[in-house]
């Protein structure tokens, strides 16, 4: 097959020339044929020096992975392999939803000389995290004064990884347990640290630096400064994905379910990891998925790749019930189970969680708006009773949580930054409860 095939411009040039030299012959004007000469002649000189081979093109990304909401630089390589000159090189890019590169709905056009490359930079950025296609890009030629154009040369995809943006996550309440040997927690046994646990006797073996000087001269017995191991926690962070909930607008839009775990898991992970503490990732869903214990900043962005796969169950197949259990979570951690409570199986597994003794709290990620009754419901198919149909989905949905409440199960609304203290200062009460008498150091009374 031909690289090059005849445009639309080549026909009408020839049957102006045909018409003229028909007029000609018909009625005798040799004006005609004067007239015509020049179009034939030209439409000849072109139609010898067209190009003989199709271009080449190239997709390649400045970054192959970004921040949602970061810039997503591309660029497209054409090259001219033959020794005549295109007059004009057309490239189409395919885009995917969230990614919002500058004039896609046009095609871009550049010049190639011969035996030359020419790039195309294509500008935009990604507005939703996710992995995302770019691509193909298929690059025509136009030769031959424009009367041949080529056969497109169809470049492969490249896949664009967003990380979701981080919310900022601090949280100043310790851990309920924890269950390491070296961390930046405050353990709940006696040890080497730097935390004050309280004064008591001297004992053999105890370092003289730990003698509390002031204690002693008044009690007239050696005393020495009791304190607290540090020790790194494990953080279990479950994603409830059974559904989503809402339209997601983008890193500048509203969030949707989904948008809100995904972006609350990485910004929680950060602030654990960051600490020192060991953090696992289990997506709660028709598939279970789990990412295993680790910490420091690879395992960071071992989550965040992880994340990046994070999708609703959207299936009809066996219950989760069947799947999942306690027994895939470490008796001395820290649940964070990331949920819209909007499906009484995931209140279940709550509740399952806090029979078995793990330590769970709730972070509620339905978005403000599908929670507030003031906001009725909105789109296609709307009736006047969507209203009243939504209040009462959301009583429902308060006894819910009123139930989990009971069984002792924390619900907080996800709002960043010290939004989980006073749950996790909770939680932290109830691990003291708890541990065996006299396994935390006495008061500083003495």
């Amino acid at each position: 097959m031909a690289d090059f095939a005849p445009t639309k411009a080549l026909g009408r040039a020839i049957l102006f020339v045909g018409a003229l030299l028909l007029g000609a012959a018909l009625f005798g004007r040799f004006d005609f044929v004067v007239l015509a000469a020049p179009f034939a002649i030209g439409t000849a000189v072109s139609v010898i020096r067209r190009p003989r081979v199709r271009p080449m093109a190239e997709l390649s990304t400045v970054e192959p992975f970004v921040v949602e909401g970061g810039d997503a630089g591309a660029s497209v390589g054409v090259g001219n392999p033959g020794t005549t000159g295109y007059d004009l090189a057309l490239v189409r890019v395919r885009v995917p939803y969230w990614i919002d590169l500058e004039h896609a709905e046009h095609p871009y056009a550049t010049s190639v000389a011969p035996g030359t490359i020419s790039d195309i930079d294509l500008n935009g950025r990604v507005t939703r995290w996710g992995r995302h296609t770019l691509g193909p890009a298929t690059a025509y030629a136009v030769g031959g004064d424009g009367l041949f154009i080529s056969r497109g040369a169809r470049t492969g995809s490249l896949l664009v990884k967003a990380y979701p943006v981080t919310e900022f996550f601090d949280a100043d309440e310790a851990m309920p347990r924890a269950a390491g040997h070296v961390g930046g927690h405050r353990s709940r046994r006696p040890g080497q640290g730097g935390e004050i646990a309280g004064v008591r006797r001297f004992s053999p073996g105890d370092r003289l630096r730990r003698i509390d000087w002031r204690v002693s001269l008044r009690t007239r017995e050696l005393h020495v400064v009791a304190t607290l191991s540090d020790r790194d926690a494990e953080v279990v962070l479950l994603l409830d994905v059974l559904h989503e909930a809402g339209r997601s607008g983008g890193v500048d839009g509203t969030p949707s379910v989904l948008d809100t775990t995904v972006r609350a898991a990485a910004g929680i992970a950060e602030h654990y990891l960051h600490r020192g503490d060991r953090v696992s990732l289990v997506q709660y869903g028709y598939q279970v998925r789990r990412l295993r214990a680790g910490s420091g900043r690879r395992h960071y962005l071992t989550t965040l790749e992880w994340l990046l796969d994070v999708a609703p169950a959207g299936s009809a197949g066996d219950p989760p019930a069947t799947m999942f259990g306690p027994h895939l979570v470490p008796g001395n951690a820290l649940v964070m189970v990331l949920t819209p409570l909007i499906d009484v199986r995931s209140a279940g597994m709550l509740a399952n969680l806090a029979r078995a003794g793990r330590f769970v709290m709730a972070v509620d990620t339905l978005p403000i708006g599908l929670a507030d009754p003031a906001i009725p419901p909105t789109g296609v198919g709307t009736s006047r009773w969507a209203g009243a149909a939504h209040r009462l989905w959301l009583l429902e949905r308060a006894n819910l949580v009123g139930q989990l409440r009971e069984v002792g199960v924390p619900v907080v609304q996800w709002g960043g930054a010290g939004s989980l203290d006073e749950v996790l200062r909770g939680v932290a009460r109830i691990a003291l409860s708890r541990t065996a008498p006299g396994a935390v150091g006495m008061g500083m009374g003495s």
